[in-house]
């Protein structure tokens, strides 16, 4: 009893409290845009999410009060069934042309939203079990084939987005346990050589910039060698990458660069998004005033697009304190972690602070046209009852890990 009064004493109820108010903007946001297209019934997404609370609610508190020994006991066995469940959308058929979901009784259930947070206890399990020191870079080998191997699958669904976002946590977990900036470098070397290749001063910049580094930290020979060669032939692999991105991911990295390039298709959703932003000025139009929304020209309003809805009818002021909320949340997990005196429930709140800053800026780039559009949803604000779901446990498990407590 003693050891569950002390449990709730140290639990940030902020971090909670933030959550619902959140969520509560997003349930409002999502009646306003549910309010003119059919009558409020079971059938509306906004009384789906409401249903959806109850079981995002029952992994809250489940995940916030079970032991954290259970928790890093159990977390392999937990990640490899869940790896498994990846697979099933395979079997049960396709979803819009796509294979992420698995129905069950008339609802959809997306396995790639859990995996996301799984894969990061399993990180973290394997990293403070072996106290790994990254001294040397042969020691990421294990750690990155941990978030590579789903990620691999989950790219062939298709869901490019949801692949980037579980492998994000990856390097802030590296370096939370010692990885050098220059492995890490090294590690990320290839993403920067694809993205610089597609133009030959950037791409030469960067093969004399990697070359300057290896010269003056001055890693074993061989070692440097190979990285730099490697790096030039990912670089001139880069053509057939982009070949293999579906014709759609394609669009959306060339409607990045230039917005007009297909005003009535692709770029439309980012031009309405923009324009609903935009047309809120500081105070908003008002609840169930946003005429971008109630017009419906703005697309996939209720899921991606949500912060757009948020922008058009609650303006900038909300805005800036939704932001200012998002923040807050992140950086009181963070500093949660750097407090820990456990290995595991630090690196599990690193890992998870990560995920929610992922979503938040990729979401919201997206919306203003500063990254690609992506299916990525908002954390507490979007509709979607897997991801909600998601959401919850991830606040659940980033709780109990933030507990000092004798266990």
């Amino acid at each position: 009893m003693n050891q569950f009064s002390e449990k709730i004493r140290g639990i940030p109820f902020s971090w909670l409290i933030i959550a619902f108010l959140m969520n509560g903007l997003g349930l409002f946001a999502l009646y306003s845009t549910s309010t003119y297209s059919i009558e409020l019934s079971l059938h509306s997404r906004f009384v789906k999410q409401i249903l959806w609370l109850i079981p995002s609610l029952a992994i809250f508190f489940f995940l916030l009060f079970i032991s954290k020994k259970k928790i890093h006991k159990y977390s392999y066995p937990i990640f490899g069934l869940t790896f498994l469940v990846l697979f099933i959308p395979y079997i049960t058929g396709s979803v819009a042309g796509t294979y992420r979901w698995i129905s069950i009784g008339g609802m959809n259930f997306q396995p790639s939203e859990i995996i996301k947070w799984v894969g990061v206890v399993a990180l973290a399990k394997y990293l403070s079990d072996y106290n790994l020191q990254i001294q040397k870079i042969h020691s990421m080998l294990i750690p990155i084939a941990i978030m590579l191997i789903p990620t691999m699958v989950i790219v062939k669904q298709p869901d490019l987005g949801s692949a980037i976002i579980i492998m994000s946590p990856l390097i802030p977990m590296l370096y939370w346990v010692g990885a050098k900036p220059f492995h890490i470098l090294l590690l990320i070397a290839p993403i920067i050589s694809i993205l610089t290749a597609f133009n030959y001063y950037t791409f030469t910049i960067w093969i004399v910039g990697l070359a300057i580094i290896l010269y003056l930290v001055r890693p074993n020979m061989k070692v440097s060698l190979i990285n730099f060669f490697s790096n030039i032939f990912i670089g001139l692999l880069t053509p057939f990458l982009w070949n293999q991105l579906q014709p759609y991911q394609k669009e959306r990295v060339l409607v990045l660069l230039d917005l007009n390039r297909d005003p009535y298709g692709v770029g439309y959703q980012v031009i309405q998004s923009q324009t609903a932003i935009g047309s809120g000025g500081f105070w908003g139009k008002g609840w169930q005033g946003g005429t971008q929304t109630h017009l419906k020209f703005l697309p996939e309003q209720e899921t991606d697009f949500i912060f757009s809805v948020i922008g058009e009818e609650f303006g900038f002021f909300v805005v800036s304190i939704l932001i200012i909320f998002a923040i807050f949340f992140i950086i009181g997990m963070i500093k949660a972690a750097s407090k820990s005196s456990e290995r595991f429930p630090s690196l599990v709140l690193i890992g998870i602070a990560t995920l929610f800053m992922a979503h938040f800026f990729v979401n919201i780039s997206m919306t203003i046209n500063l990254l690609p559009v992506k299916g990525l949803p908002l954390p507490f604000l979007s509709y979607g009852g897997t991801f909600l779901v998601s959401c919850y446990g991830m606040l659940g498990l980033a709780m109990n890990m933030s507990v000092e407590t004798l266990e």
